[in-house]
């Protein structure tokens, strides 16, 4: 890989709060509750807490892998950095691709709901008009677009402000949902059973879907290279993140199968959450449900620009991708040229989007081409750690247990629901998902070709660099030009 030649991201910007409130937002509670539990529901049906709760189980092993990996290898490019230095160089650039895509589609179908939700609040008419939802979410785009060039510590401030009222909404109508009576059916155990579930490939399904529920939390790895203490903060934070997303999530899954009837649910695709609201809080409710959503969209559109741009930041520097994505902002010390790309690409999209149909239409393709992505880069996470920490798996159950077993069984269970879900997913889903990772091949063999040292990596080995730690705090000055912490001297 190649020494970063120019000036740096912006060193120790982040502190252990700010990026547990990233993780948070990157995984964006209200917007995944609102936009994807009707496609949930639509696919498992009262299976949808269980199938919430079990991929919790190996979401959890892939942030443990993001964890280690993240001690040994300090790079705004995570997963494209530690795939590429473990298993091959190749699979590294398909890791951070996917992330790329993923990202890229997501800011179009998360800018839809953006704009739904805002013109909601004026008249629900018009929340149903694709073009005027689609203007005013690029609008907010474009916003967030400046706020994430301003730097991480605006971006950090911005998101406190509108994850702190997101958060405090939801917690509001969680307690509501407790006390709630007149309810459409009883609550029951089994709905984290398997009983619900139409099969494997049923339960595949909804593992893909439930993997775009906690997508996100990651987003504090690709900020590492401006975070303070990062080589723990990162993965922590992704830790506590997937922790919290998913204690908001199956208390809003649930109360959802208990309140709300089969019809409201598939009648209301768009905004499940809203509808929720208006049931526990007449009058009210639905209004203040909308407002998180619409904050909690907006801000996992600021960390989902993170993530993208801080990854072709990484790829430009490495010359993987065009070497102008690796300049950084000489005031703002943020990848200028990488945001103002999205900006143009994600705006080009939006207009484009307009001939595929409603707001709903677009989301339910979109969320199942994104879990098909998402599951290859997390995947290959969890092989990766494996290979950065094998020859210390062995030292201590411990290190056998949370460094080696848990983010395979993860690994596994990502690949295993990509595979299972292609025969159920529409021809459309699989066409973006799949062909937007073949589009990857492109430039990958085009800048091997060309010679990137990327290409040629230094081996990312745990037992080697916990030894020598201060070969791989030149690796990490040398990439991020600041200052960052010597290695863990403990697993």
């Amino acid at each position: 890989m190649s020494n970063n030649r120019g000036r740096g991201l912006q060193a120790n910007a982040l502190g252990t709060f700010d990026t547990v409130v990233m993780a948070v937002a990157g995984s964006a509670p209200a917007y995944s509750i609102a936009a994807t539990t009707a496609v949930l529901v639509g696919t498992v049906g009262l299976a949808s807490p269980a199938a919430l709760l079990y991929c919790a189980i190996p979401m959890l092993g892939i942030a443990l892998a993001f964890n280690y990996l993240g001690r040994i290898d300090v790079n705004a490019g995570a997963s494209y950095s530690w795939v590429g230095r473990t298993l091959h160089p190749f699979l590294g650039f398909i890791s951070g691709w996917a992330l790329v895509v993923s990202a890229t589609i997501f800011m179009v179908a998360g800018s839809l709901p953006a704009g739904s939700m805002t013109l909601a609040l004026f008249d629900d008419g018009l929340a149903d008009n694709t073009a005027l939802s689609t203007a005013v979410g690029a609008a907010w785009f474009v916003v967030m677009l400046l706020v994430v060039l301003g730097g991480a510590r605006l971006t950090v401030r911005a998101q406190l402000l509108m994850s702190g009222i997101e958060l405090a909404v939801l917690v509001v109508f969680a307690v509501l949902a407790l006390f709630h009576s007149g309810d459409a059916r009883a609550f029951d155990w089994s709905w984290f059973g398997f009983s619900h579930f139409d099969g494997v490939s049923g339960f595949a399904s909804g593992a893909l879907i439930a993997a775009f529920y906690y997508w996100g939390w990651d987003v504090t790895s690709n900020l590492s290279e401006e975070t303070r203490n990062s080589r723990r903060t990162t993965g922590l934070a992704g830790l506590i993140g997937v922790v919290v997303v998913f204690l908001l999530f199956e208390v809003f899954t649930v109360a959802v199968n208990v309140v709300l009837s089969s019809h409201q649910i598939e009648s209301n695709d768009a905004n499940v959450l809203a509808v929720l609201g208006e049931e526990l809080w007449p009058g009210w409710g639905g209004k203040l449900l909308i407002v998180a959503v619409m904050l909690s969209t907006i801000a996992t559109l600021e960390t989902t620009l993170i993530q993208v741009t801080r990854s072709l930041f990484a790829m430009g520097r490495d010359r993987t991708m065009p070497t102008a994505l690796g300049r950084v902002h000489r005031t703002w010390n943020t990848p200028w040229v990488a945001i103002a790309v999205v900006g143009a690409v994600a705006l080009a999209m939006f207009v484009a989007s307009n001939a595929l149909g409603s707001v709903g239409d677009i989301l339910s393709d979109a969320i199942s081409a994104i879990g098909l992505q998402i599951a290859v880069y997390y995947g290959l996470a969890g092989l990766a750690v494996v290979a950065a920490y094998r020859k210390m798996l062995l030292k201590s159950f411990g290190n056998f247990f949370f460094g080696g077993l848990w983010p395979l069984v993860g690994a596994v269970f990502m690949f295993w629901i990509f595979v299972e879900s292609l025969g159920d997913l529409s021809p459309e889903a699989i066409r973006i998902g799949i062909g937007g990772l073949a589009v990857g091949l492109l430039p990958m063999f085009w800048y091997w070709k060309q010679g990137s040292d990327y290409y040629r990596p230094a081996k990312l080995d745990a037992s080697r660099t916990v030894e020598a730690g201060h070969g791989a705090d030149q690796y990490a000055t040398a990439h991020s030009g600041g200052a960052h912490e010597g290695l863990p001297t403990d697993f």
